[in-house]
């Protein structure tokens, strides 16, 4: 007669050692990831008002789109999508392209201290933001960068942070910081090959750029396709580079970006609802991209996630 209460106990522990275990990560989770995102949803669909002519205290009205086709009409944050969507074209593709050299330069065997340029390359992942954007501006402008001297006594007057310049020098801070941090994703990818599969490919006398396109970068490819979406994630967050740049010259303004437009409209404009909603765009425009960069390369049934 004990026996079934006993069962049901021990069937139960597991349960509630699995509820434990999860419970910190859900609320952690609904608190930090899931309540921001409501809280903007919702402050994206309502309004100060100022009531009396402008006399009366300011009341919060429900407006349901109407901040999104504000946003929209607002040439500046047209541009400024326009412009994050030119820097994702120089940097996604610059970016994953450089994280797979270097990783496949380190995982060749005939790199010499693979151990230390390891370190060397991930080192800058470890620099905040600002202070590697700090730096880099000294080196874009000319009255401080040893760089730019050198060059301007050779004839070659060069300057980063103009108009035409401005996004490839805000990529290259970018790739600094980042390509280690992917280059350390796919190495760990090229070292989970089983070495079997090189020594039958070298027995067969197929050459280093045979083993590389036909045995690393299949077996790579889902994590090929990780870095690709955590860069395409990352770019449309842009924000702090051309935050920090911005007294250094005139080609950035206060809408640069989606997220310097909801920031200006936040804190200088005090429009928080219009900056909610211009959040919320930025945000379905990463959802869009980035599912629909997977939806692309799972197609016929290739699924690699």
């Amino acid at each position: 007669m004990t026996t079934a209460p006993s069962i049901t106990r021990r069937r139960a522990r597991p349960r509630t050692a699995l509820w434990v275990l999860v419970l910190p990560f859900v609320v952690m989770f609904v608190l930090f990831f899931v309540a921001p995102i409501v809280f903007a949803l919702v402050q994206s669909m309502f309004a100060t008002r100022n009531s009396g002519l402008g006399l009366g205290a300011p009341e919060t009205v429900f407006v349901f789109v109407e901040n999104y086709a504000r946003a929209f009409d607002d040439p500046a944050f047209l541009a400024s999508l326009g412009r994050l969507l030119v820097f994702s074209v120089i940097e996604v593709p610059l970016m994953v392209f450089t994280a797979l050299s270097l990783a496949l330069l380190i995982d060749s065997g005939r790199a010499r201290a693979p151990r230390f340029f390891r370190v060397l390359y991930f080192a800058p992942y470890g620099v905040p933001g600002v202070i590697a954007t700090l730096l880099w501006g000294f080196l874009y402008v000319p009255a401080t960068s040893p760089v730019l001297q050198v060059l301007s006594s050779l004839g070659l007057d060069v300057d980063p942070l103009s108009s035409g310049n401005v996004l490839f020098a805000i990529a290259n801070i970018a790739l600094w910081g980042f390509a280690g941090y992917n280059m350390v994703i796919l190495l760990a990818a090229l070292d989970a090959i089983p070495t079997e599969l090189y020594e039958a490919a070298r027995m067969d006398g197929a050459s280093a750029w045979s083993i590389i396109w036909n045995i690393k970068l299949p077996l790579v490819r889902p994590s090929i396709i990780l870095v690709t979406v955590f860069t395409i994630i990352g770019t449309l967050q842009l924000f702090v580079e051309p935050l920090v740049l911005a007294p250094l010259t005139t080609a950035i303004n206060s809408t640069f970006t989606p997220n310097m437009a909801a920031y200006n409209q936040a804190f200088a404009q005090g429009n928080p609802n219009l900056a909610a909603a211009m959040a919320v765009i930025v945000a379905l425009i990463g959802f869009v991209f980035s599912f629909g960069f997977l939806r692309l390369v799972n197609r016929k049934g290739n699924r690699a996630w």
